[in-house]
């Protein structure tokens, strides 16, 4: 039977020190399809916040609609339309009216996902096209709670301007026609973005 003799000091130092380094190699190995990226080399600057402010216009009614209906609701749950999708290219203007000057659409899906409250999971770009910001997305996915008086969802990303965004939206109803179930709703962007 082999018995363990002691390790001594220096010898025990130069293993751990050994052990150390290997696993710094096993666990800084490059697969060939991860590395790290000094972000100047993908030109992010230093990083921004902003708040955008704008209203948010959803027409389902009429022959100039901008959210059409491309799923129905399941049949047993009538109460809160739970299933029905709605494909959307929204208006974004700078005012609460329609007619005030146009800063973007936002474009996406939204579906009614409670089968107890009316309540919308939401997945839009916001797409502006003014100014700087033209051609610049805020993508935004959350639930929206609609009749909660201040409903927030997180920006989950962006494109443009606002490449790597990162925040959240307030949603505050405007107007809501329960006849045509037209609304506007006021959005206020926070996002932090390079």
């Amino acid at each position: 039977m082999a018995t363990m003799l002691p390790l001594s000091i220096p010898k025990l130092f130069i293993f751990s020190l050994l052990s150390s380094f290997s696993v710094i190699l096993v666990t800084g190995e490059d697969h060939g399809y991860v590395r790290t990226l000094d972000r100047k080399l993908i030109g992010l600057k230093k990083e921004k916040y902003s708040h955008i402010h704008f209203y948010w216009h959803d027409t389902v009614s009429g022959r100039n609609a901008t959210a059409i209906q491309v799923v129905p609701p399941a049949s047993n749950f009538n109460a809160t339309f739970f299933g029905a999708t709605y494909m959307i290219d929204d208006q974004m203007t700078a005012g609460p009216e329609l007619s005030s000057k146009l800063i973007g659409r936002a474009q996406g899906f939204y579906t009614l996902s409670s089968q107890e409250e009316v309540c919308l999971l939401m997945a839009m770009n916001f797409a502006f096209i003014e100014g700087k910001y033209n051609g610049s997305t805020i993508t935004v996915l959350g639930r929206n709670s609609v009749f909660t008086k201040v409903r927030e969802m997180p920006v989950i990303g962006g494109s443009g301007l606002f490449r790597f965004a990162r925040g959240y939206v307030q949603a505050r109803t405007y107007t809501f026609n329960s006849t045509t179930l037209d609304a506007t709703v006021e959005y206020n962007v926070y996002v932090s973005h390079y």
